[in-house]
């Protein structure tokens, strides 16, 4: 980019954008150069600012097209070769007018005529020179091209193509860069200002946390930047913000075109241009002149004292030996001047000193360094790890800022004891910041499920509801090897399930119960943690029997009441099952006696003429009409038995919903 515009000041977000402001001064109607990479294009041209702090004008903002280089080559009226540039060009601009020098004389003005070689005697031999015919006054003059020292072109036309072209050629050479041109109008020296928005890194974020026995945990952070683009951020202002604004990418760097309607042409007289008529008052309010009210946050108060951490780690090294001095001596190497304050629903962190970043190249810049109220104390989560819990450090954010998310690397003394990640923290947010495995402390655990007794019995519509209680009974068995007392938090999932019998928890997240548990020295104490859900079964009264009957009164299921209604329920149920029985077998029977008359009449037809034959045929006729006559008996039993059914049927089924009762039995 250029540098008439350096970068004064950068801020970078968690979403993948950085801000960038440049300062710098311009003279007269100077135009100002930026060179920037095509995919930000449409960052740029959504967020450029342009200001003259001085007085002056933003005349126009222009950038390269998107028309691929031949394209844009063919648009210029000058064409240079890579060979023989000079002549070439000086070949193509016949009748443009210059001003050459030659040595030291004085230069003279005329029109080109053209260019042409001749032969000029060197020594012995001649050689083909290119000279130049300039139509001078009324004159036509010749020079040799390679004596003139100065050749300036007087017409803005060919000037201007000429840096068009070379300007287009010149940015080809970066096939991944645009230039963006700012026109401005003014007079003298002026102070520009330039900002817009583009996609960078985002920042991250590192911290160390500083154990030490007589004074509260340090916590060190660290903010990783990195400066991928093309150009130094020398001395920089230096922000970071923590928060996740609205960001997108919207295309408007590439031409867009619409589809227009074809109108063909009428002939028809021409009309006069139609003039709206003035409206009455004003369609919008006067200026508002009153200023927007700003929102002031107090500093962050200073962070409380904490309890002395207590060692976790035995031994130690040569700052240990020294009397622990670790502490001091980071707090003295490492000078943290970051103005932190909020913006709306961000947080800012912004560096208070210049910050050099080179291109390609990345920072660690100190953000924070302050004390935090914290202890050491055991977490345990059978998904984390089965039988230990793990070492943590009980935190709470009174450093007054946010804490961006990020891995943590802990120390004791000058002792590494292991790492962990922090998930972001607002002020006063309580976190657990795991770093290892507490191996001294085991932990075993036993699940069992069960169905606990009946608490609810409810009939409606014929059907008994009882409702009773799924019990799940996890024992957590806990045994502290150490020589040194413990916190324990232990996390039980929260499924859904209610707590029964079972200590208050401590506290609860979104996924976990979390129980506390003072852990003496060689202790193994026990928690049993009780959960319950309710669970229902039910029975259809329309299908019970007389034993069931007895086994609902006698689990207080229902009472006597409902217990002889639904002995007479069943008992009109029987009477139903005996109608549709004798049904059955009248319709058996009457099928076989359309089975024997059929075989009758098989045996008449067949019968021949004779006495003997007449009188079996009489028998068979006379067993027909007893036949008949039984059908017709049967017939009007199969309805009555069906009137018979139907009515105990629905007597049935009135009895059975109107069956209502309910009852809280003892959990």
């Amino acid at each position: 980019m250029s540098s008439v515009l350096p970068i004064r000041r950068v801020v970078l977000y968690k979403h993948g954008v950085g801000y960038f402001e440049r300062k710098g001064t311009v003279s007269g109607n100077e135009a100002l150069h930026l060179d920037f990479k095509a995919r930000d294009m449409n960052d740029v041209l959504k967020s450029m600012t342009v200001l003259d702090l001085s007085g002056g004008s933003v005349s126009a903002v222009s950038y390269d097209s998107t028309k691929p280089l031949e394209q844009l080559l063919q648009e210029a009226t000058i064409r240079i070769p890579e060979s023989g540039s000079l002549t070439a060009l000086l070949g193509q601009i016949k009748g443009a007018r210059v001003r050459v020098r030659l040595g030291g004389k004085e230069p003279l003005e005329g029109l080109i005529v053209g260019l042409e070689p001749l032969a000029v005697v060197e020594g012995k031999t001649s050689v083909m020179r290119p000279f130049l015919s300039l139509l001078v006054g009324a004159s036509l003059r010749t020079f040799d091209l390679l004596e003139i020292t100065e050749l300036e072109f007087l017409d803005d036309a060919v000037r201007k193509d000429l840096e068009f072209y070379l300007a287009t050629v010149l940015s080809s050479y970066k096939k991944d860069s645009k230039r963006m041109s700012i026109i401005t109008s003014g007079t003298g020296e002026r102070e520009l200002f330039v900002s817009y928005v583009v996609e960078a890194p985002v920042w991250k974020t590192s911290y160390r946390i500083l154990l030490d026995e007589q004074k509260p945990p340090l916590l060190q952070g660290w903010a990783l930047v990195d400066n991928v683009g093309d150009e130094d951020w020398m001395n920089v202002d230096l922000a970071l913000i923590a928060g996740l604004p609205v960001s997108f990418v919207h295309d408007l760097y590439n031409p867009r075109y619409m589809k227009r309607p074809v109108v063909q042409v009428r002939t028809e007289a021409a009309a006069a241009p139609v003039i709206p008529e003035e409206a009455f008052g004003q369609a919008y309010g006067g200026d508002d002149d009153g200023e927007s009210e700003k929102a002031f946050f107090p500093p962050p108060a200073p962070a409380p004292a904490a309890a002395p951490m207590r060692t976790m780690v035995g031994g130690g090294g040569p700052l240990a030996r020294k009397g622990g001095r670790m502490r001091e001596v980071a707090e003295k190497s490492v000078e943290v001047k970051t103005l932190t304050k909020e913006v709306g629903d961000l947080f800012e962190y912004r560096v208070d000193h210049p910050v050099t970043v080179h291109r390609n190249q990345s920072a660690l810049v100190p953000i924070l360094q302050r004390p935090f109220e914290g202890r050491r104390v055991l977490l345990y989560n059978r998904t984390t790890r089965e039988k230990n819990p793990m070492a943590c450090i009980e935190m709470k954010n009174t450093a007054g800022l946010t804490l961006e998310g990020g891995p943590v690397t802990v120390m004791e003394s000058d002792t590494y004891v292991g790492e962990a990640m922090l998930d972001t923290m607002k002020p006063e947010d309580r976190r657990f910041v795991p770093y290892a495995v507490e191996l001294s402390c085991a932990v075993s655990v036993e699940d069992r499920v069960e169905d606990g007794p009946v608490f609810r019995a409810v009939v409606s519509r014929g059907v008994l509801s009882v409702e009773y209680y799924h019990l799940r009974r996890t024992k957590y068995f806990v045994r502290n090897k150490a020589p040194r007392p413990a916190v324990l938090f232990l996390e039980h999932p929260r499924t859904g399930w209610e707590l029964r019998e079972t200590p208050e928890p401590a506290e609860t997240t979104d996924g976990f119960w979390r129980f506390k548990l003072e852990l003496a020295a060689g202790a193994t104490p026990e928690l049993m943690v009780t959960e319950r859900s309710r669970g229902i079964r039910q029975y259809a009264f329309s299908s019970i029997n007389l034993d069931e009957v007895a086994f609902f009164l006698s689990s207080h299921y229902i009472d006597a009441g409902l217990a002889e209604s639904l002995r007479e329920i069943i008992a009109l149920r029987d009477r139903v099952t005996t109608l549709a029985r004798e049904a059955q077998q009248l319709t058996e029977e009457r099928e076989q006696v359309f089975k024997d008359q059929e075989r009758i009449r098989s045996n008449i037809d067949s019968l021949k003429t004779g006495a003997s034959q007449r009188d079996l045929a009489e028998r068979f006729v006379t067993k027909l009409s007893e036949q008949e006559n039984r059908l017709d008996a049967i017939g009007e039993a199969l309805e009555r038995l069906a009137e018979e059914r139907t009515v105990a049927s629905e007597e049935v089924a009135r009895r059975l919903y109107a069956l209502s009762y309910s009852a809280d039995l003892e959990t």
